[in-house]
């Protein structure tokens, strides 16, 4: 199985800087690692214990893990016990290696696996790109409902030649500029972004192989998911899943409406870490029927 490393060198250096990241937040937390058919996965928890409700489970996408998502976590995590898993075959603390042939089926397995072993109860999963089409791909009973934030999975990514000029670049030779580059063709215009997200980018075009985002799922997967309460959502300048795109996807294989964030592009958990929170908060309000509604997969549009 191809591993996302170039060499073992290069995973020491990743797993380096992310265990950086992580001891240095000052949100208390647990991290612990968990043994799945992928793997280990590294597991990230935070926030207030179980009390009978349901807990939050983030899944990040393509090159991004938890040490990228402590902001959006902490918000979390104030609210609701929230969990963060570095996906295996992702630069991060997990497994590195990743399946050629059927990768979402295999991603799908593993998230339920995890479920087993770090949910106590009923979750509400995050998905963000990669990490929505791996929450579509699982279809365990430990989810209680879904927030898929700008995601894969339901419609083809979008690479505008403009975007496609800036990648070439940072794979090619990899350095701060041409990162920071990159990441601003996939946020909203004139968006500041936090710096280490540039440093980390440069890191993982020096270190790894990245990944393409997914082919949408089989119709017969999408649709057995639509008994569960689902929530997604884009920026308005997304450039991967542009918001009429993914509109008329979500419409048509979720029986529901793509909600729409202003002033942000493709990296939702950076940009709006306070509009994620808030969205996540809602659907979970459904799931646990404390909006007045009954928990239903056309309760949030």
């Amino acid at each position: 199985m191809p591993s996302v490393y170039k060499n073992a060198n290069a995973q020491r250096n990743v797993r380096r800087w992310c265990l950086e990241r992580i001891e240095a937040w000052e949100v208390e937390h647990v991290r612990t690692e968990v043994t799945t058919s992928a793997g280990s996965t590294s597991v990230l928890g935070a926030g207030p214990s179980d009390d009978g409700a349901p807990g939050i489970v983030l899944v990040p996408g393509t090159n991004m893990n938890a040490a990228l998502c402590l902001s959006v976590a902490g918000t979390l995590a104030a609210r609701r016990r929230t969990i963060v898993l570095d996906v295996p075959g992702q630069p991060g603390l997990s497994s590195g290696g990743r399946p050629v042939h059927g990768r979402m089926g295999w991603y799908g397995k593993w998230l339920g696996e995890v479920l087993e072993q770090v949910a106590p109860g009923p979750v509400v999963v995050v998905g963000h790109s990669l990490g929505g089409a791996i929450a579509l791909s699982c279809g365990s009973e430990r989810i209680a409902g879904r927030v898929l934030l700008s995601t894969a999975g339901l419609a083809r990514a979008r690479v505008s030649p403009a975007l496609l000029a800036a990648t070439v670049p940072w794979l090619a030779r990899p350095s701060l500029s041409r990162a920071a580059g990159l990441l601003r063709h996939m946020a909203a215009p004139d968006r500041s972004l936090p710096p280490e997200l540039a440093e980390w980018m440069a890191l993982v075009a020096r270190e790894c192989r990245s990944s393409l985002a997914p082919a949408p799922l089989p119709r017969t997967v999408v649709e057995r998911r639509r008994s569960v309460p689902c929530l997604v959502a884009t920026g308005r300048h997304d450039a991967f899943f542009p918001p009429p795109a993914l509109s008329a996807a979500v419409r048509e294989r979720l029986g529901t409406e793509c909600r729409v964030i202003e002033g942000a592009g493709h990296l939702l958990l950076d940009e709006e870490p306070a509009a994620v929170a808030a969205l996540v908060h809602a659907l979970h309000a459904v799931v646990t029927g404390r909006d007045g509604s009954s928990p239903s997969s056309d309760a949030v549009g």
